[in-house]
């Protein structure tokens, strides 16, 4: 059974920083591009940002370009986002997925696995 457990969101002020973990099980971790996506209330989900499966190539949002960076550690079957100077406008839930595609993927059909997702809010 595949599992995504993401972690580490939270209330911060703007301006400051969180960083998200998304532990994958149940899945060959190292074959999957891995992508974060949020939605809002009342808002459809978004593409935030995405990664190969190796690492070796990354798309981000313009919304959270130059703010945000995903990694990934193949060997822990973990993705991190980290989020730096936050915005109000960033308050969301962060999910994490696993696409099989073999090129990123920006569309949420795309995405094959989900978490539960987790709560980013950031208070101004």
């Amino acid at each position: 059974q595949v599992q995504l457990v993401e972690s580490g969101g939270g209330l911060v002020q703007a301006g400051g920083s969180l960083r998200l973990s998304c532990a994958a099980s149940g899945l060959t971790f190292s074959t999957y591009g891995m992508g974060w996506f949020r939605q809002a209330p009342g808002k459809v989900r978004e593409f935030v940002t995405a990664i190969s499966w190796s690492g070796g190539s990354t798309y981000y949002a313009d919304s959270v370009k130059g703010r945000f960076t995903i990694t990934r550690d193949n060997a822990k079957n973990t993705v991190y986002l980290q989020m730096n100077s936050l915005k109000p406008e960033d308050t969301a839930v962060y999910y994490c997925a696993a696409s099989g595609y073999s090129t990123i993927a920006y569309s949420p059909r795309q995405y094959t696995y989900w978490g539960q997702g987790t709560q980013v809010t950031v208070s101004s």
